[in-house]
């Protein structure tokens, strides 16, 4: 079997498990020690008859894990990075998730989560915040949409939620883009 039939076997089942980008295929091709010219051969065909489409790939994989995994464009953003998408092509596939969009699905993960939240107003105010700063929402979404919720939940949360200083909160979340002082 010659190089390219080789590299396209191994591009053919890399796609049949889930749809990759170019970088990810050129990535496994290397990998494989398949030649760089015979990878960019192959890849640009992939392209021209459209088996790989980056700006496809990045749109799908935002709206999958922004329903389904509840994630803000920032760790949206972090993802499609990771996977070799184009900053532009992965700008253009974010741009449909708008502050408001990001809010509501903020509010819907919290609302679900609060529906098995067990303790004092306060522990649950910080999880919470925790949970949605993970998922890469911004202290500005996060701290306003724990304690709207919160507040609604129960005249104890209400009241521990009137004592909460957002603005001062907003400066104590950790940044998750921010380097940590323990990261290498």
């Amino acid at each position: 079997m010659d190089e390219a039939q080789q590299a396209r076997d191994i591009c053919l089942r890399q796609l049949a498990v889930r749809p990759r980008t170019r970088a990810e295929l050129a990535a496994v091709l290397r990998r494989r020690g398949i030649s760089e010219a015979t990878a960019k051969s192959v890849l640009d065909r992939y392209d021209e008859v459209g088996m790989i489409d980056d700006a496809s790939f990045a749109q799908a994989w935002v709206t999958s894990r922004h329903h389904g995994r509840g994630l803000a464009r920032r760790n949206l953003a972090a993802e499609l990075r990771q996977r070799g998408v184009d900053p532009q092509i992965a700008r253009d596939a974010l741009d449909g998730l708008d502050e408001s969009t990001e809010r509501a699905t903020a509010a819907e993960l919290v609302e679900r989560k609060l529906r098995t939240a067990r303790g004092a107003p306060d522990v649950v105010f910080r999880r919470l915040v925790a949970m949605l700063a993970r998922k890469g929402y911004s202290a500005g979404v996060a701290v306003p949409v724990v304690r709207e919720a919160l507040a609604a939940r129960s005249a104890e949360a209400a009241e521990f939620t009137d004592t909460v200083d957002a603005e001062a909160l907003i400066g104590e979340v950790p940044d998750p883009d921010a380097e940590q002082p323990w990261s290498t």
